[in-house]
C-alpha cells in the first residue's frame, strides 16, 4: 500500500506543473456531476434519507479528513529549527563577540588550514659561536607534549549542496560532515530549505547522486533520526562505526511512500 502511495506521490509531482489546469478540469467535472444529479433528483433521495446518509457519511468524513490532514498538511505546513554549529558552545567569547559571530568564525575555520608561520632567523644564531659556548647555550631536549583533542578545532570533510528532485519536491541548503574535536563526526545541514512531506527522514547513502525510490535506503545507507525542520540550520549526530568516507549523499526522505525530496551529493571538503 506505501508503495502505491508513493508511486501516486511520484505521478503527482510529475503533474504538478499542470496543477492549475487539471484543478479546473476538476472544478468542472464536479460542477457537471452536481448538476446531473440535481437534474435527477438525487437531491431529494438524500433528504428522504438523511439518517442513514448522516450515519454512514459522517463517519466516513472523518476518517478521509483525518488522513488528507496527516498526509497534505506537512505540505502547507514549514516547519523552522535553527541549531547553532555544534561546537560553538564549547569556545570561550571574547569581549564584544556574540554566538552568532563565533558560529561564524569557526565555520569559516574549519575550511582553512593554516599555514605555518616562517619567522627570521634570529641575527645571533647565524654568527659562528665556539664549541664551550654552544654547548653552554643549548638547551636541555625536552620530550614533545601530544596535542590536546580539545583545542583542536573541528573539521569539515565533506560537504554538498541540495538540489531538487522534480517539479515538486525541491530543496536547497549545504549539507556537510565535521569531524568533532573528540573525534566524532557530526552532519551539520545549513540554510535548509526543503518542501515537507509526512515523516521526512535524513539519510546518508553510500550511492552517489540516488533517483530510484530503493536509492534512499540502499545498502550501506545509514538513517540519522526524523528531520526536525524543513527550514533552517539543524544537527545530526553521525554514528561512531560510520565510514563517512564512504558516503556519498546526504537524502531527505519520506520513508512512508519511499519518495526522495531532495539530495545533495558529498565531495570533500577541500
Amino acid at each position: 500500500m506505501a508503495e502505491l502511495f508513493g508511486d501516486l506521490e511520484r505521478l503527482a509531482a510529475d503533474l504538478y506543473p499542470y496543477r492549475w489546469p487539471i484543478l479546473a478540469v476538476i472544478l468542472i467535472v464536479i460542477a457537471g456531476v452536481a448538476a446531473f444529479g440535481y437534474k435527477r433528483g438525487w437531491h431529494r433521495w438524500v433528504s428522504m434519507h438523511r439518517v442513514p446518509v448522516v450515519v454512514v457519511g459522517a463517519p466516513l468524513l472523518v476518517v478521509a479528513g483525518f488522513v488528507a490532514w496527516e498526509l497534505g498538511s506537512p505540505i502547507f505546513i514549514n516547519v523552522t529549527v535553527e541549531e547553532e554549529f555544534p561546537f560553538a558552545h564549547k569556545a570561550a567569547l571574547p569581549e564584544g563577540m556574540d554566538m552568532e559571530t563565533a558560529e561564524m568564525v569557526m565555520a569559516t575555520m574549519a575550511k582553512i588550514e593554516q599555514a605555518p608561520m616562517k619567522e627570521p632567523m634570529p641575527q645571533e644564531m647565524m654568527e659562528p659561536k665556539s664549541s664551550e659556548s654552544s654547548a653552554a647555550a643549548s638547551p636541555t631536549p625536552t620530550t614533545p607534549q601530544p596535542k590536546d583533542p580539545e583545542s583542536e578545532g573541528p573539521v569539515k570533510l565533506r560537504t554538498g549542496n541540495f538540489r531538487d528532485q522534480d517539479a515538486f519536491h525541491k530543496g536547497s541548503g549545504e549539507a556537510a560532515i565535521y569531524r568533532a574535536p573528540d573525534g566524532g563526526h557530526v552532519l551539520r545541514l545549513e540554510d535548509l530549505k526543503v518542501t515537507n512531506g509526512p515523516d521526512l527522514r535524513v539519510i546518508l547513502t553510500p550511492v552517489q547522486a540516488p533517483g530510484g525510490r530503493d536509492d534512499g535506503m540502499a545498502r550501506g545507507s545509514v538513517e540519522l533520526g526524523k528531520l526536525k525542520g524543513n527550514r533552517g540550520s539543524q544537527n545530526y549526530t553521525i554514528p561512531d562505526d560510520v565510514d563517512v568516507a564512504a558516503q556519498g549523499s546526504v537524502v531527505i526522505y519520506c520513508k512512508p511512500f519511499s519518495v526522495i525530496f531532495s539530495i545533495a551529493q558529498l565531495e570533500d571538503a577541500g
